[in-house]
């Protein structure tokens, strides 16, 4: 992924802030890390993918603008240490992008081991959970600050197919629960908790989960049932929704989930070449 090109001074809406983005080294994260530096902020990107993660911290200017932490959202002390190296880095925290997720392979409920749905819940749920609760020991204070966690269609819809799975489902499930009740609680000291739930897209990992290689087969598998045709939703689309999120445009947006589907969520759109007749 190429660089963004920074703005005009006046232009840009994250002047100033710091955000702390985790699974930031590629995919959404990394579209989001490029896009909130190109909009002014200090960007720390938390990761367990040292390599992605130091290059696109260099791309963006290394240390002083952007700063790369190894971080396991599993183990708490892995998030602590990264908002507490934040703060003391760039002096404050002011937009957490809970963004780090996984998926696991699909396979039938009945088959799933209790272990591997443990696993997704660990880092998509868990995972938030921690960097909500420690942005939160830093923002109440100030009495200001922006959480967006990302979310998925999958968080709203109970869909069987294009690899979606149980644990899967469950975990963003939650995640609209945590995002409302954060919402509730952490708004009473100015702190606005919001989610953003994009569509099948061709991320490393939607590629990897899917054993393809090509972006094009990825939009052209999930772009079969959107309302919307005629474009693809890419990384950098989830970043402009996250970037509005995180802005002051958004200063009285809380505990609301931003979708961003092409319609899939909305409407019930069978492919073009679908025909009851084919059913008989």
């Amino acid at each position: 992924m190429g660089s963004i090109s920074a703005l005009p001074a006046a232009a840009r809406r994250l002047q100033g802030k710091v955000a702390l983005i985790t699974g930031g080294a590629s995919g959404i994260g990394e579209a989001t890390a490029r896009l909130f530096s190109a909009h002014g902020a200090k960007v720390v990107i938390a990761d367990i993918q040292d390599g992605p993660g130091r290059s696109v911290s260099a791309d963006l200017g290394g240390p002083s603008n952007c700063l790369y932490l190894r971080c396991d959202v599993t183990e708490e002390s892995d998030i602590r240490d990264a908002v507490d190296a934040t703060v003391s880095t760039f002096g404050g925290l002011d937009v957490m992008h809970n963004n780090a997720g996984t998926m696991d392979p699909y396979s039938p409920l009945a088959e799933i081991e209790k272990s591997r749905f443990e696993r997704v819940l660990a880092v998509n749920l868990t995972g938030c959970f921690l960097g909500t609760k420690h942005a939160a020991r830093v923002m109440v204070p100030k009495r200001r600050g922006s959480i967006v966690m990302t979310a998925s269609t999958s968080a709203v819809t109970g869909v069987v197919g294009m690899s979606v799975t149980p644990a899967y489902t469950a975990s963003k499930h939650g995640l609209l629960g945590l995002m409302r009740h954060a919402a509730c609680e952490l708004g009473r000291f100015g702190v606005r908790v919001n989610c953003v739930s994009p569509y099948g897209l061709a991320t490393p990992l939607a590629k990897k989960v899917l054993c393809v290689e090509r972006d094009a087969e990825v939009e052209e598998a999930f772009g079969r049932y959107t309302a919307l045709k005629g474009v693809a939703l890419r990384a950098v689309d989830v970043a402009h929704a996250a970037l509005y999120l995180a802005s002051e445009e958004a200063k009285y947006m809380s505990g609301h989930n931003l979708v961003v589907d092409g319609g899939f969520t909305s409407s019930v759109c069978l492919p073009s070449d679908y025909s009851f007749s084919d059913k008989k």
